[in-house]
């Protein structure tokens, strides 16, 4: 059991929306920790208008109920419409009553010592105000995607984030934070209703004093969902993200960076690139131009340019698909490769649609 440097309630935060089928095993990971103490730890859940019966769930399954009595106490605050994520994580802390504040998804699961490295790291570090972990890169599931999502994560979070940086996205997933930090900063911005780029958004707040530290052995399991949940998933982020690019005019240090925004707008341009020079060989198009008394198929001149972008993309994803070819094989990483490129054409699509909303409200505003 670890010596106690100071008395810390660690407030597990939980905003629960539909979470019926999740929010048990969650629950049972809480209450399996190994080296905690139990007297020092309560959960918030905040039930966000669900209509599932969460709440019930919780009440009436007395396994679940036998295994919150070694808790120092457990709170259940129902909200009687849907919030969003923001707001209910808010009103969870102001029912919190510790130190630090640890914030998770209602569809994770804990290992045996994530709370442990939790409370560990603050108890270990006085100076630390902000802290986050990462989803595992392994699915129960056989599927493709979801196994290719897990491994994306973990391949930004551990294999491409810059060393240079000095802070780390604050990703409600599995994060914590001290309760008055928080409060001082006011909380997640609560315009958001879904769950988009609210905790970006927080990051930047709290990274202007203090760095938000990762530590790889904070880590949840996660079962990703299929392709299209997740590409809307990602058109409304990048629509969202945009919009605070353009006010900030920085990338970040782990996925939203400049690597990944070249990478991206080399997908959208080698899908064109390919689309035209396909054009080119069904309708044998044979125009040219000559450059310096050579002449030059506009056919090559287009393959030359694919060719280069070609190259662009595949050295901003070559670490990723390394990584897939070592975890999952030849054939998965292939896969991986052109799922890439569709989750691109997605951010892509996103962020020109806010680019496109932006300039329709300036039109109108003149």
């Amino acid at each position: 059991m670890m010596g106690k440097i100071f008395m810390v309630f660690l407030s597990i935060i939980i905003p629960a929306y539909n979470s019926k089928k999740t929010i048990a095993p969650l629950i049972f990971s809480i209450a399996a920790a190994a080296k905690v103490d139990f007297g020092e730890i309560e959960i918030v859940i905040v039930d966000d208008g669900s209509t599932d019966g969460t709440v019930e769930k919780i009440e009436k399954d007395d396994k679940l109920l036998r295994s919150l009595n070694k808790l120092k106490s457990i709170k259940i605050i129902k909200l009687k419409k849907n919030s969003g994520p923001a707001a209910a994580r808010n009103i969870g802390v102001k029912y919190a009553s510790g130190k630090i504040v640890l914030f998770l998804d209602a569809d994770v699961v804990l290992y045996k010592n994530t709370l442990f490295e939790v409370i560990r790291s603050f108890k270990n570090d006085l100076d630390l105000y902000a802290l986050t972990g990462v989803w595992d890169k392994r699915q129960k599931s056989d599927k493709f995607f979801p196994k290719f999502k897990a491994l994306r994560d973990w391949s930004y979070w551990i294999n491409e984030r810059n060393p240079r940086d000095y802070y780390y996205l604050f990703s409600t997933r599995i994060a914590a934070i001290d309760r008055g930090l928080f409060l001082r900063l006011g909380g997640f911005n609560t315009t958001y209703k879904a769950a988009l780029v609210e905790d970006i958004e927080l990051t930047y707040r709290i990274a202007k004093r203090y760095a938000v530290v990762f530590n790889p052995k904070v880590k949840v399991a996660h079962e990703f969902e299929g392709f299209l949940p997740i590409a809307k998933k990602y058109f409304w982020r990048s629509y969202y993200w945009s919009r605070i690019y353009r006010e900030r005019k920085k990338f970040d240090p782990v996925a939203t960076t400049s690597k990944e925004a070249i990478t991206t707008i080399s997908a959208g341009l080698l899908v064109l690139f390919s689309f035209l020079y396909f054009i080119m060989i069904i309708l044998n198009y044979k125009t040219g131009v000559i450059v310096g008394g050579v002449y030059l198929s506009l056919k090559s001149i287009i393959f030359t340019f694919l060719s280069l972008i070609l190259f662009i993309h595949l050295r901003g994803v070559r670490k990723f698909l390394w990584f897939c070819l070592k975890e999952e094989g030849l054939l998965f990483a292939i896969k991986a490769f052109f799922t890439g490129i569709a989750l691109y054409l997605v951010i892509l699509s996103g962020a020109g649609a806010s680019l496109f909303t932006v300039s329709s409200q300036a039109r109108q505003g003149k």
